[in-house]
């Protein structure tokens, strides 16, 4: 697999870092008067027309670092990744957050960090970016979806371990669930397939893991509310719906958390979920993939192309017939 060179920048000066809240508000309101932005962690980020126009790119996260992670494949566009993908919440379509999720209003967020900590809390998203700031990279991920289909996205974040350190769980957490924000007011599209609020697990060691990134933004600026804003956790060795959306609680927790699609069909998803593709899906094979953007089918790899970094993690268990 190959990857490109780490580049060193400068740490550009960000809008948290220099704007106070009412000079920021005034400012959102003349530019949502003059037809270019849509809420996302406090940012603008879209037009209500976006699904034409792309997005109104910002360069909230321009100038970040690369990662000895990237990859030097050809990388989707914004426009396929914010209009192809899948976001129940605002339809089953693949098109449907596209449509719906135009004014989702992501700012302020609050996040609660908890369960088996000593010091449970709430914190702005705002404020988690400006606490993590010089930790941030960029880096550029393939993306399998479990449905055979992958992208090569430019995600913004930083490594999940460094909160986890920071908060500093009870020995007794051996598992971090999350959850989606479940607004019905919002999410009147929601598909009836699966259970809300959306909630996802990993094992710590998953959690731990360098590539396990808390994502705040994606091709240099925020996350497109299609996408999942204005935070979500990405693990690219796993199939996509691991990578769960809009993320308002954090609970490190003792017992297996039931993810959403594992309680909706067991039978065909599993709690680790790893892009496997020796193990074929109940309804279709997993060994091939369609790359958005491109004709004909590519080959999947296994964990995605990322197995120098995560496969010891699972020495001994097996993968395809019992923890899939």
């Amino acid at each position: 697999m190959a990857h490109s060179k780490r580049k060193d920048y400068e740490a550009d000066i960000k809008w948290w870092d220099i704007t106070d809240r009412e000079h920021y508000i005034n400012r959102r309101e003349f530019m949502r008067k003059a037809g270019t932005v849509a809420a996302g962690v406090g940012l603008a980020t879209a037009a209500p027309g976006f699904v034409q126009n792309a997005f109104a790119q910002n360069g909230a996260f321009a100038g970040l670092p690369g990662s000895k992670y990237d990859t030097d494949e050809e990388q989707n566009t914004l426009k396929q990744a914010s209009t192809y993908n899948n976001f129940w919440e605002f339809g089953a379509g693949k098109n449907d957050p596209a449509r719906h999720a135009k004014d989702f209003v992501t700012a302020p967020w609050e996040i609660s960090i908890g369960g088996l900590l000593a010091n449970p809390v709430k914190i702005d998203v705002a404020d988690v970016i400006k606490r993590y700031r010089d930790k941030l990279e960029q880096r550029i991920y393939r993306m399998r979806c479990v449905e055979a289909w992958s992208m090569v996205i430019p995600w913004v974040g930083f490594p999940l371990h460094e909160l986890i350190k920071d908060y500093q769980p009870d020995s007794a957490a051996k598992y971090v669930r999350f959850e989606t924000l479940w607004d019905p007011e919002q999410m009147r599209r929601a598909a009836r397939s699966i259970q809300y609020p959306y909630v996802e697990g990993l094992r710590m060691d998953e959690a731990m893991n360098d590539l396990t990134l808390v994502t705040v933004g994606m091709y240099g600026d925020v996350l497109a509310n299609p996408n999942g804003p204005p935070i979500k956790i990405v693990m690219p060795w796993k199939y996509g719906f691991k990578s769960i959306k809009s993320i308002n609680k954090i609970e490190f927790v003792e017992d297996e958390p039931v993810n959403t699609w594992k309680k909706a069909q067991p039978r065909e998803y599993g709690f680790y979920s790893n892009v496997n593709p020796e193990r074929s899906h109940p309804r279709w094979s997993q060994a091939t993939e369609r790359r958005i953007g491109e004709r004909g089918r590519r080959e999947t790899l296994k964990f995605n192309g990322y197995g120098e970094w995560v496969a010891s993690m699972y020495d001994g268990m097996d993968l395809i017939n019992r923890y899939y």
